[in-house]
């Protein structure tokens, strides 16, 4: 289970990310772009992942995540139960979301390849 304040601050903890409101719910933006909506009321946020990332995610356990059941889902927006994810599956899954809307220099700086192998 993850609680509000701690996806408040996954969310938040990316390059030039803020938070504004988008209709009655808190939204994530970067470069004017959502990347994921908090619905307080349902306790879940929605995600925008590319196509091959909401599969590979939905494929996990459709209680859990899933994508929105209209054109929406179509599109990317998935759904994630914040009760029922584990706190670095969601840091996995609004990384991805961050990436898919963030302008390549910032993706690149959150999705730097992990060097420590280098010797």
């Amino acid at each position: 289970m993850v609680k509000e304040e701690t996806c408040r601050e996954l969310a938040l903890s990316f390059p030039e990310t803020n938070e504004a409101p988008h209709f009655e719910k808190p939204s994530f933006r970067v470069a004017k772009k959502i990347f994921a909506t908090l619905n307080l009321k349902e306790n879940r946020i929605c995600v925008k992942l590319s196509e091959i990332d909401q599969d590979v995610f939905s494929a996990f356990d459709k209680d859990v995540i899933h994508p929105v059941p209209n054109k929406w889902g179509k599109m990317g927006w998935t759904l994630v139960d914040l009760g029922k994810v584990r706190k670095d599956m969601l840091a996995d899954i609004l990384t991805m979301a961050y990436c898919e809307v963030a302008p390549k220099r910032l993706a690149d700086l959150v999705n730097k390849p992990d060097n420590s192998n280098d010797i």
